[in-house]
């Protein structure tokens, strides 16, 4: 009796509600309303995220615009800076550069370091050679903050660089640049090119100064008072925000 009962009861079909959907209705229900890969892609992001995602890149941007402010708006107003202002600044390019070994390198890897930059082309005559060595020597004079800044020299042709002059160049960069390139990251002073200046580029990648043409020592060591607040503002404010 008991084994017929529980027969009856597995088989006996349930009670059909006209109100409830049958079973593949529910599933066809529940795949259609999931939003679709391109649906949620176009989805705005939440306001929260967007004040996230600018408060990070606030925080990172700090040192270097405190270092803009403590050059420009701190500065005892009675010294005039040798460095002359590139206004608006100009963002490093989505380019590549090259090695003298012939690899290939992102320009935006350049970023995270404050730079000093020279241009000139592979045969590097002698104009060339002394600024690359006042470059060499302004950075050797920036005692512990050497680490923070990269000498560079970006060459605007395919010139071959005589192997003498390697040899003082082991601690700088060197990438050749399409010389078009150059001129949207770079800019000259009126009436001169960039061969003539020399040009500090922030760790964001973004070319903010120039010192003015026929750089010489005199001049370096006016550069190096104008670097000092840059410096020391942008290391201050990046302990402070870590």
């Amino acid at each position: 009796m008991i084994s017929t009962g529980e027969n009856k009861l597995s088989t006996s079909p349930l009670p059909h509600s006209p109100s409830a959907p049958q079973a593949s209705e529910a599933l066809e229900l529940m795949v259609h309303s999931l939003p679709s890969a391109r649906e949620a892609a176009a989805e705005p992001m939440p306001i929260h995220g967007r004040w996230k995602m600018l408060a990070i890149m606030l925080v990172c941007s700090l040192p270097v615009i405190a270092a803009y402010f403590a050059y420009y708006v701190v500065r005892p107003q009675g010294r005039a800076g040798y460095g002359e202002l590139i206004a608006p600044v100009r963002a490093i390019p989505n380019q590549l550069g090259l090695t003298l070994e012939g690899a290939s390198r992102q320009l935006s890897a350049l970023k995270g370091h404050w730079l000093l930059v020279v241009v000139a082309g592979g045969a590097c005559p002698d104009e060339c050679q002394r600024r690359l060595l006042l470059a060499r020597q302004l950075h050797a004079t920036l005692g512990h903050d050497q680490e923070r800044v990269d000498w560079v020299w970006l060459i605007s042709d395919q010139t071959a660089v005589d192997k003498a002059l390697t040899q003082g160049l082991k601690d700088a960069v060197v990438l050749r640049v399409a010389p078009a390139t150059l001129e949207q990251w770079l800019l000259a002073a009126p009436g001169h090119t960039l061969e003539q200046h020399l040009f500090v580029v922030d760790p964001l990648g973004n070319t903010m100064m120039r010192f003015p043409a026929q750089f010489d020592a005199a001049g370096a060591s006016k550069a190096r008072r104008d670097l000092d607040p840059l410096l020391r503002a942008s290391a201050a404010w990046g302990q402070q925000s870590q």
